[in-house]
């Protein structure tokens, strides 16, 4: 009996070291494969019972495991939607033949990290036909609240590079100097102009064109200026948007800056932030000209008028260019107009025990009664790490370390088989004995 154990106890040897040295070759068949989690083999004893003080021996077991939450280190790319997970987390990703059949929701698969590039059909998939998932954004570039616990709202991303798009004006500063000599008594009282340039809901190009007109006394200075807003979308000098009564202050320490202002027709000014909203074509325009007792916005010094500060919001209609992925998650559009939208989120999902993930090909994994519930996270939150663009994942093998792993288990292997040829020949002495 002790014999005939010796030699399964051998064989069970042999197969555990075949075993081993099929998950070394494994791993260092990837070493170069980005993302790939190495394949780990535990072996466990076999104790038989022993009785009448003999001994049996149980042989070996072995149980392989993929170390899915080893990560390796993370390598810089020139791709902009290269992305790589840093610390814990997973993207979610499905399989682009999937997607083609429009089936439904695709199934959502996990990954690490993958190259993403747009195709001929807009999506963002790599060369190995993984689709990256994420929740879609409002036009105003804001991402809804989706559900947290299940992959029904991810869909595909899909990026329109022929895309345009046009910000509409909403707010206007005005930083404008009038001369002070313009309010004297001996003043000719000319009006002066201003045009600023303002875009509405449809990205084309109109003018609020403003006339600063001084109030001229019998004597002295008046200090007070009417300012009419006409909108070159409607009938423009005819029919004013609004007009106000702007008063400076003439007093030593706040010369020059804003008294009071005077409603005549429009939006209400607001004191406190210096601002009032007319009523363009394009949708209401909030037009700052400064709180009384600063020089923020419209001033009255020296004898020149000087527009010295015009800044607004908005853009014309651009053409998208490119696209990139933050640090959160978020998918960004970029126009050749310099602005730039979120029209995307790529969550990262967390589990409770990666390792107990179901690998799949292509370095993809699915949850798993053994790897729990997963749960949707914005990057950066909770106990998921952050996203990390212009990156890969390498792989989590160590070369070095597996070869010397493979050589244990060729002698280990090696003795297996010589414990075998021991047995054989004592068994031949056996036979022997009968002759």
């Amino acid at each position: 009996m002790t014999i005939s154990s010796s030699l399964n106890a051998g064989v069970a040897g042999l197969a555990a070291n075949a075993t081993r040295l099929g998950t070394i070759s494994d791993n260092i068949a990837n070493s170069s494969t980005s993302g790939y989690k190495r394949v780990e083999t535990d072996f466990t004893s076999m104790v038989m019972s022993s009785s009448g003080g003999g001994y049996t021996a149980g042989g070996v077991r072995t149980t392989t495991q993929r170390l899915v939450d080893e990560g390796g280190a993370l390598v810089g790319t020139t791709n902009a939607t290269d992305l790589a997970v840093r610390g814990n987390g997973f993207l979610p990703v499905a399989e682009a033949t999937e997607v083609a059949t429009g089936n439904g929701n695709p199934q959502m698969f996990l990954t690490t990290t993958g190259s993403f590039r747009v195709d001929a059909d807009g999506y963002l998939r790599t060369e190995s036909g993984l689709m990256l998932l994420g929740w879609p954004a409002d036009a105003d570039g804001t991402v809804p609240t989706y559900p947290r616990d299940t992959s029904s709202s991810l869909e595909p991303i899909r990026i329109n590079l022929n895309q345009f798009t046009s910000e509409p004006t909403t707010e206007v500063l005005l930083g404008v100097n009038l001369p002070a000599s313009g309010t004297y008594s001996d003043a000719a009282g000319d009006p002066v102009d201003l045009s600023v340039e303002y875009f509405d809901n449809l990205g084309r190009s109109e003018n609020l064109n403003i006339t600063f007109t001084p109030t001229i006394p019998a004597t002295g200075s008046s200090n007070e200026w009417t300012v009419t807003i006409n909108d070159s979308a409607t009938d423009a000098g005819s029919n004013p948007i609004a007009e106000y009564t702007v008063t400076f202050d003439d007093t030593r320490g706040a010369g020059g800056s804003i008294a009071s202002v005077a409603t005549v027709s429009g939006g209400t000014y607001n004191a406190t932030t210096g601002t009032m909203i007319v009523s363009a074509a394009g949708g209401p325009i909030e037009i700052n000209i400064g709180a009384p007792g600063t020089s923020a916005g419209l001033t009255q010094v020296g004898d020149k008028f000087q527009p010295l500060n015009i800044s607004k919001d908005g853009s014309p209609v651009g053409k998208m260019t490119n696209v990139e992925v933050d640090e959160n998650g978020f998918v960004h559009a970029f126009f050749d107009t310099g602005i730039s939208r979120t029209i995307y989120q790529v969550p990262l999902i967390d589990v409770p025990n990666p390792n107990g993930l179901v690998a799949m090909d292509k370095q993809i994994y699915m949850p798993s009664p053994e790897s729990g519930n997963f749960f949707l996270w914005d990057a950066g939150d909770g106990p998921v790490g952050d996203v990390v663009p212009y990156a890969r994942e390498e792989s989590a093998t160590d070369v070095a370390n597996e070869l010397t792993a493979m050589i244990q288990t060729q002698r280990a292997y090696s003795s297996n088989a010589k414990v075998i040829q021991t047995v054989d020949e004592m068994l031949q002495e056996t036979t022997n004995i009968k002759r």
